[in-house]
């Protein structure tokens, strides 16, 4: 771009369209939202380009289609640092015919469009504005819930002039533990819906002397974190090394014997449903009730399974809903076994007398998951088992424990009721004695 222009605050605004070095994702990026993608996710690493394309990206898009644009970062101090002054520069502000409003952080273009900067640390900021588009930076570091309950909703007003469009948003950041940017990754990962696609890259792709020298200030879980964007990375994850390897379309088969896992929980009462094949288990089904009891569950199961083949279910679960028979009460699992038998069901019941210590078990599905060797016998449906996909994926330790599990993760029900179920079949720790015969030692 010719900068000698002779006006000298131009020529400055001009120099800020410096040439940014390529990289095939970031091309892929630019194009996404011509290609029908309206929310594009950009989890890529930091100092590497990101926030600067969403920036040109925006200007160029409110040059081209009239209309009112955001920049949007957690909170509005943030915000205006981060896209002030570089949207102001960008738009080339001093050919503007309207000045821009420094309080409301507006700026007026030419051509009748409207770049608004604000923080999100007041969610209804977005609200009720007919947008043509916009991004969020530092995504993950937004107030949980926001996204569902006003940035979307604020997307999809309609403007009556123009009836047909859908506005677009970029979502940038790095991680910030398994959360809800998390959340909206997987969504577009798992192709649950086409309106979201990840474009992730690292820095040191970009920019290696600079992720070089990171690397060698920076802890290897915050560097992978940072400069690699790695979600996997980004807490205390039990189960870390479960990931896309682990996923799986399969759905079940009507032959096939159901392998029905619980955790007597009062809320969630989670339960998980699989089958076995060959030496692999399959996730692929759940039942997962607020506030209920052992019995609804059951009556979830016989009306979802009521077309299903094999009538012989397995029963896997908590030791402590057997509570009661001792005495000759009914217990969780006798509600289970009475629902299934009058709807024509046989079960055996596969449930230890006694807790398998919490570190075996946990062994157990990280044995599942993958082995040191690197075979991986766990495969999870993400779209039919979410919460087993979800748990699996995020549940953390408890701060200062190496095995206790985070209570506070509402997913950590569904993982233990899997935990029951694979030390039964697949017994790690004190079991693995019966099941490996050592020699030689």
């Amino acid at each position: 771009m010719n900068m000698a222009t002779g006006n000298l605050r131009l020529d400055k605004q001009l120099a800020r369209w410096y040439p940014l070095k390529d990289h095939p994702v970031q091309c892929r990026l630019i194009e996404a939202v011509g290609n029908g993608v309206r929310f594009p996710l950009v989890p890529a690493g930091r100092r590497s380009g990101k926030t600067e394309r969403f920036k040109r990206f925006l200007v160029k898009q409110a040059n081209r289609v009239v209309g009112q644009y955001f920049a949007a970062a957690p909170t509005n101090p943030q915000a205006k640092k981060i896209f002030w002054q570089d949207l102001l520069d960008l738009s080339l502000s001093c050919t503007h015919k309207k000045a821009p409003n420094i309080s409301e952080q507006i700026i007026y273009m030419n051509n009748g469009s409207e770049l608004h900067v604000f923080g999100l640390d007041k969610p209804q900021r977005i609200e009720g504005i007919p947008w043509k588009g916009g991004g969020i930076d530092e995504i993950a570091d937004t107030k949980e819930g926001g996204w569902e309950s006003n940035i979307y909703p604020a997307l999809n007003t309609v403007n009556p002039t123009d009836p047909d469009y859908q506005a677009w948003c970029w979502l940038l950041g790095v991680p910030d533990g398994l959360n809800h940017y998390y959340d909206l990754c997987q969504k577009a990962l798992t192709g649950i819906s086409d309106e979201y696609e990840v474009f992730h890259w690292m820095t040191e792709e970009i920019f290696p002397e600079m992720a070089a020298r990171a690397k060698k200030i920076m802890s290897e879980k915050q560097y992978n974190q940072e400069f690699r964007a790695a979600f996997e990375t980004a807490g205390g994850r039990i189960y870390e090394n479960y990931g896309k390897h682990n996923e799986t379309d399969e759905a079940i088969l009507p032959h096939e014997q159901l392998m029905w896992m619980h955790d007597q929980n009062f809320t969630p009462l989670s339960s998980a449903i699989g089958v076995r094949r060959s030496n692999s288990l399959y996730l692929l089904d759940e039942i997962v009730l607020e506030s209920a009891i052992s019995k609804q569950s059951a009556q979830e199961f016989v009306e979802k399974f009521k077309d299903h083949k094999n009538k012989h279910v397995l029963i896997y679960g908590d030791p402590a809903g057997r509570a009661g028979e001792k005495h000759g009460h009914a217990s969780d699992y006798t509600d289970i076994e009475g629902v299934l038998k009058e709807h024509g069901w046989r079960y055996t019941r596969k449930v230890k007398h006694a807790h398998p210590a919490i570190k075996d078990r946990q062994n157990a599905v990280r044995a599942k998951i993958q082995t040191a060797s690197g075979d991986v016998s766990l495969f999870v449906n993400p779209k039919t088992a979410h919460w087993c996909h979800k748990g699996l994926a995020t549940v953390q330790l408890q701060a200062g424990s190496t095995f206790q599990e985070d209570q506070k993760n509402k997913y950590q029900h569904i993982t233990t009721a899997i935990g029951y179920c694979v030390d039964v079949e697949w017994p790690q720790g004190a079991n693995i004695a019966k099941a490996v015969k050592l020699s030689g030692l």
